[in-house]
């Protein structure tokens, strides 16, 4: 029997996978890690907590598991996408990594679009300017921290981070590096024209691949830390999105995935670059070679969860703990007691900024319609739909672009949750479907592993071999109306606070500048 391994480097914690070759789940193990924020707005980790939760999880894979190393074929990489790693000539971390939801980029953003020029730039890039994006936070070290810029010797992205620690080989591949704004996406290749005008050292680049293609072997170094056996190939893998569409199968026309982790997303495959003019969507390389895939972004969709967890679940944490489940069970069971629409309640999940479609780094998340009539019930649940109606914005501008959509199939943590599949299934007015495998971008990393590796012939063969649907839920009717109503109001709170976001933001500013 052969075997493949997944590690997704998230951004709350990273997670190892083994799986055998009919795509069963074998063993996984999970450790979390810090996020840091010096100020609103920023988002960092360090590398080097990652690299140790790489390691330890492996290990834990391979003692759960009982499998021998040589039986291991191939090993996968994904994860967190836009994030920034800087490495000095003798492949140290320069600073802690500016993560993808970090939103201090803007001037930065205005500069490489003054420097490009907006249309060049989406006609290289596939996409506007953005914060989240890598080329901005590289901009902004060379803007405020010259004496770590002139240091660089490589930019890399997380989950190649853990790449070169697994093999020494300075690689990536074209889905994630889509995300970094240095790529020809139509091209698939690096762009000399932006990295030129941008001021970067070209050399800074990493190699880049094709997702399913070997990037390099495990090294002996990395092999005793871990247990892995030296010289096992390790494929490009890609980035969170690419791969967990790949683990669900979102791999040909029509059928497209709506995933709930830290941040949420309507992932769609092309096998023709599209691209939104408005840049509301991200058009970036998929992981299937030589195709593309359209994915709109919600950037605090579990996160919104999460915080809600965090700073107002002390109950259901505590007992929880007590019970042995997990938190969100308890919290779901809560949110199902209030009606859908939460009788007017509504949650805007701008924790980080927005995505799509608003493209707003300032926006902030919102509690609208709230009366001395709700409770935590409709708290929880309206999270929960403002999550949701974050999701559709993203549907309804990827079928305004003309991508077939048949099928959605729901994945990630939220997709676990009958209550928020419902809710998606009912906002959405589609069914939602979900398959055999929950463990996300590592399953489909592990798949590329695969392919890479001759387990399988191509990406499409590979999930047909291993991903099958397992059930289910229709829109129900009445719910459908609602939600319909509810959504042209959650649509209209965005415009009516713009400008007061903007001006919350220049107040932060400025007594900030007064501290």
């Amino acid at each position: 029997m052969a075997y493949l391994l997944g590690i997704d480097i998230g951004t709350s914690g990273t997670k190892t996978a083994l799986f055998d070759e009919k795509g069963n789940t074998v063993a996984s193990a999970m450790q979390e890690y810090p996020l840091y924020q010096p100020q609103i707005g920023w988002a960092e980790q360090e590398p080097e907590d990652w690299w140790n939760a790489a390691v330890e999880t492996i290990k834990q894979v391979l003692s759960k598991s009982g499998v021998d190393p040589s039986d291991i074929k191939g090993i996968g990489l994904t994860g967190q996408m836009h994030g920034m790693v800087l490495l000095d000539k003798e492949g140290k971390v320069l600073r802690p990594a500016i993560i993808w939801c970090d939103q201090r980029t803007q001037e930065e953003c205005n500069q490489i679009t003054e420097i490009i020029g907006k249309e060049r730039l989406i006609e290289i890039t596939a996409n506007p300017a953005l914060t989240g994006f890598t080329a901005s936070k590289v901009m902004w070290v060379k803007n405020h921290q010259p004496e770590i810029f002139e240091k660089i010797n490589k930019i890399l992205l997380p989950k190649d981070y853990i790449r070169y620690r697994l093999t020494g080989e300075f690689a990536t591949e074209v889905s994630d590096a889509s995300g970094m704004q240095f790529l020809d996406v139509p091209k698939r290749t690096w762009s000399r024209e932006i990295v030129d005008k941008l001021g970067i050292d070209f050399n800074w680049l990493p190699a880049v691949y094709e997702s399913p293609e070997v990037s390099g072997k495990v090294s002996r170094q990395a092999a005793q830390l871990t247990g892995l056996l030296h010289g096992t190939p390790v494929v490009g893998g890609g980035g969170d999105q690419a791969a967990g569409a790949v683990g669900n199968g979102i791999v040909k026309p029509g059928v497209i995935s709506s995933t709930i982790g830290t941040s949420g997303v309507v992932f769609a495959y092309m096998d023709q670059v599209k691209i939104d003019p408005k840049g509301r969507v991200h058009t970036f390389c998929h992981a299937v070679p030589n195709t593309w895939h359209v994915m709109g972004v919600t950037q605090g969709a579990g996160l919104s969860l999460q915080w809600m967890r965090n700073n107002f679940g002390g109950m259901e944490r505590e007992l929880a703990k007590f019970m042995g489940i997990d938190p969100y069970v308890l919290m779901d069971a809560e949110a199902e007691k209030a009606v859908p629409g939460c009788q007017g309640l509504i949650y805007l999940p701008y924790l980080m900024g927005e995505r799509t479609p608003h493209l707003d780094p300032y926006a902030k998340g919102v509690f609208f319609g709230l009366s001395a009539k709700h409770g935590r019930n409709e708290m929880i649940r309206a999270v929960m739909e403002g999550v949701a109606y974050s999701l559709r914005d993203c549907l309804e501008i990827i079928k305004e672009m003309g991508v077939q959509v048949s099928e959605v199939r729901a994945s990630g943590g939220g997709g676990k949750s009958k209550l928020w599949r419902q809710i998606q299934a009912d906002v959405f007015n589609s069914p939602i479907t979900t398959i055999n495998s929950t463990e996300g971008p590592a399953f489909g990393a592990a798949l590329l592993a695969g392919v890479g590796t001759g387990v399988y012939g191509s990406v499409p063969e590979a999930c047909e071999a291993a991903i099958k649907r397992v059930g289910v839920q229709q829109p129900i009717e009445s719910n459908v109306r609602v939600y319909d109503k509810y959504y042209e109001v959650y649509k209209g709170l965005y415009y009516a606070l713009k400008d007061s976001y903007l001006k919350v933001a220049q107040i932060e500013r400025e007594l900030s500048g007064q501290a």
